[in-house]
């Protein structure tokens, strides 16, 4: 289909803004989620192989299971519309947009809340996880441009390297970041944690980061993304904080994630109040048919509108996590979901999907609200 293009603006300086936008938690309202449809390239395999296939069959599930409860809109390269209507156009609306990959968390808009209660889109840099070799992101770099305008909101640009699987918000103040993500010298070269929490704060409307120094260790492996946070920690509505936990001492991340949990027992919140963690036991199940370390995890999960997305394993530990997400999003019905064609290719469930909340309802007079228009 053809949609209308909005124009980028002009990067700020680093910690400089032209107005207040605050991004609200995940699980705020939302106006529908994003997604983007596998295209044939090294991750997924070229056109016609079983691997493309399966990975289109697990990105498919999770936009069937989303478009349940709100409207989903998934980002087809043009080569592939065709596929991607045949395989989700009666659930989801298709929008042609070129691509490389398919980590819409990363590549795509982090959407925020102006002074306004509108909604707009922050492009930050993508420069696939890095400048890595192994991912060509000449197209997933221009992606928020060009997302906006279906989208309806307006574009804010950053000059900041990020993506969105690599920050957590409680929408109370607090971002949660990993040390070898936004500090990365492939990332932000000369720029200082100051520069980089002021861009943060300023875009994402918090005023408080918890810094860990890394995340799992398979994110450190050729094709990882150097330690996203949200693949180990996430915040719930309450300001508690899931962490992943791996109890088998076989495992690389026994001894990581007791680092992890040590950092943030010690850390605060906006509020300067100590975090109430939660921890979530990795699944049963440590390697792979390669007999490779996994890094599955119960964290990169979505919360959708009514709906916990959880990536499911056919694992001993899937019931156990499904009862403390459960008790975590007390108003939310737990989904689980099998992951491990997502998670093969990289990647978890959070990282293929990203929310675009409603406008925030502001008061127009006692006992009247209306939704103030996107911009």
């Amino acid at each position: 289909m053809d949609t209308p293009i909005s124009q980028p603006t002009t990067a700020q300086p680093v910690g400089a803004t032209t107005e207040t936008t605050v991004m609200p938690p995940e699980w705020a309202p939302h106006e529908r989620t994003w997604m983007a449809f596998p295209p044939a390239n090294e991750t997924f395999g070229p056109h016609g192989s079983q691997s493309l296939a399966r990975a289109r069959r697990a990105w498919s599930q999770v936009a069937r299971t989303i478009a349940a409860v709100e409207p989903v809109t998934v980002v087809a390269d043009p080569a592939d519309e065709q596929a991607a209507r045949e395989a989700l156009g009666e659930v989801a609306e298709i929008v042609t947009i070129a691509l490389d990959d398919a980590w819409m968390r990363d590549i795509g808009l982090t959407f925020v809340h102006t002074a306004s209660g509108a909604v707009a889109g922050v492009d930050w840099i993508f420069n696939g996880w890095g400048d890595q070799p192994w991912a060509p992101h000449e197209r997933d770099a221009k992606v928020g441009v060009e997302m906006a305008g279906p989208a309806g909101v307006e574009r804010i640009g950053s000059p900041l390297v990020n993506e969105g699987g690599a920050f957590h918000v409680d929408g109370r103040g607090t971002v949660l970041l990993t040390e070898t993500v936004q500090q990365d010298p492939g990332r932000n070269p000369g720029l200082s944690r100051e520069q980089i929490e002021a861009e943060l704060h300023a875009k994402l409307g918090t005023r408080h980061a918890v810094w860990f120094p890394r995340g799992l260790s398979r994110d450190y492996e050729e094709f990882g993304t150097r330690g996203h946070v949200d693949m180990f920690a996430c915040f719930t509505p309450s300001g508690s904080v899931l962490l992943h936990r791996q109890d088998d001492h076989r495992h690389p991340d026994h001894e990581v994630t007791r680092r992890l949990r040590e950092v943030l027992e010690a850390a605060r919140d906006a509020e300067g109040n100590p975090f109430e963690i939660i921890d979530v036991p990795a699944p049963r199940t440590i390697v792979d048919a390669d007999e490779e370390f996994v890094d599955w995890t119960y964290i990169n999960h979505y919360v959708a509108d009514g709906l916990v997305v959880l990536c499911g394993y056919d694992d001993p530990h899937d019931a156990q996590a499904a009862e403390i997400l459960a008790r975590a999003y007390p108003d939310h019905r737990i989904q689980l979901v099998d992951a491990r064609d997502i998670l093969c290719f990289g990647g978890g469930i959070h990282c293929i999907t990203q929310q675009q909340p409603r406008p925030r309802l502001r008061p127009e007079a006692p006992g009247r609200a209306q939704a103030t228009p996107h911009a």
